[in-house]
């Protein structure tokens, strides 16, 4: 990884956590309702003793495990079948402790609705088909305290079973679009790295190799046959670049001798370190076909952006070299804006006809694509290429203050 580029920040998601707090909030919430039904119909009760040990056992039971649903890892299998079992328990010691003609009215029974706490949890910790089961269980224990089968119990208990169903389906969906969100995000992460490697292949490796082919083919002999290999070791890595796979001419050891021949001749440029002036990047380019227009005043950018936004610049001067002829000029136009620093390159050469590029794209020569395009999406800019054929070629670049690499 080049100096001045940063890592990715790794972001841990979550789309649980939203929901282990609000059944927190419900478990408290619905305790202290049940709480307050038990205290307003004490004297009601056939045994209010039973009841009030029950309800005693429930309050303990929750100032030693509030915090358990606060988050996945903490809530547990055996935890949640314990928390089920408990208001289970409450259900059914209902039809002890309360009176048959309370019963037979509806009364609520000694949990109340904090048992759909527990069939919350096993909705989101297990999915429908957890919650599915949890809810026959709280039904069939209604129907047993109940002894009938009356509308208002038949009502709770549809209404337990597939607000919890619904609730652990839409977790489980929910789990599979993180899943696929974090597989995305790595393959992204992965396809800007891939992008990156071929930027620094196409502007030090391929350049290099042309020049050995051209240099070679002009001074034939021996040279003439390194000129050769170098041209094929350029189709290869262009393939290589444009998703293909490599054509195995030479060996291992052959492609690691030439690589590093061509670090020796061509090492990778460094950005300097701090906020730096992207004029004092740019002086160099200017010469006796191409002029720089720039302001007055120091440019600042950031140094790994500033030496991004340079290399895009020189990428768009080797294409008029290489594309517009010989006696072709070129302008570097350098703009500081307030919120965009902005650097245009114009030349007078032939232009580039119509599907040019889409087709220098999809042949593995991607100079346009990465070295320009692709340096400036990862600066989160754009870059702009407007051609008219016979009339010249205008690459735009647009960087936002304050970017990076990698951002």
């Amino acid at each position: 990884m080049t100096q001045g580029t940063r890592r990715p920040r790794a972001v841990r998601m979550s789309v649980e956590l939203p929901l282990w707090r609000a059944l927190t909030g419900y478990r408290i919430l619905t305790l202290a309702y049940a709480l307050g039904l038990f205290f307003l119909n004490y004297h009601r009760y056939a045994h209010p003793p039973g009841a009030a040990l029950y309800m005693g056992v429930l309050t303990l039971w929750m100032l030693l495990t509030w915090n358990r649903v606060t988050a996945p890892e903490r809530c547990t299998r055996p935890f949640l079948i314990a928390d089920l079992a408990i208001a289970l328990c409450g259900v059914l010691l209902s039809a002890v402790v309360d009176t048959p003609a309370r019963i037979a009215g509806g009364a609520a029974t000694l949990p109340s609705i904090w048992t759909g706490g527990a069939v919350l949890g096993l909705a989101i910790k297990g999915g429908w088909r957890w919650a599915a089961a949890g809810s026959t269980l709280v039904a069939a224990a209604n129907l047993v305290e109940r002894g009938a089968l009356a509308r208002d119990t038949v009502h709770n208990v549809l209404l337990v079973w597939v607000s919890s169903v619904a609730i652990g389906y839409i977790v489980e969906v929910a789990r599979a679009s993180e899943r696929t969100l974090a597989r995305a995000l790595q393959i992204e992460a992965a396809t800007r790295e891939r992008e990156r490697l071929a930027r620094d292949i196409h502007d030090s490796v391929l350049q290099v190799l042309a020049m050995v082919q051209r240099r070679g083919a002009a001074l034939g002999g021996e040279a003439a046959e390194l000129g050769r290999m170098a041209g094929e070791q350029e189709i290869a890595l262009r393939t290589l670049v444009a998703g293909g796979l490599l054509p195995p001419r030479r060996s291992a050891e052959q492609l690691a001798e030439d690589t590093e021949l061509v670090r020796s001749v061509h090492p990778a440029p460094q950005p300097p370190a701090g906020p730096c002036d992207l004029r004092a990047l740019l002086a160099p380019h200017e010469g006796a076909g191409v002029s720089l227009a720039a302001p007055g005043t120091p440019v600042l950018l950031e140094a790994a952006a500033a030496a991004e936004l340079a290399a895009a610049v020189g990428a768009a001067l080797d294409n008029v070299a290489q594309h517009a002829g010989e006696g072709a000029r070129a302008w570097i136009l350098l703009e500081d804006e307030p919120a965009e620093v902005i650097v245009t390159v114009r030349d007078d050469g032939p232009g580039i006809a119509e599907g040019r590029l889409a087709d220098a794209e999809r042949e593995g020569r991607m100079g346009v694509a990465l070295s320009i395009r692709g340096r400036l999406r990862d600066l989160g800019g754009s870059a702009d290429v407007v051609s008219v054929p016979g009339q010249g070629t205008e690459v735009e670049l647009r960087v936002p203050r304050g970017s990076g690499v990698g951002q």
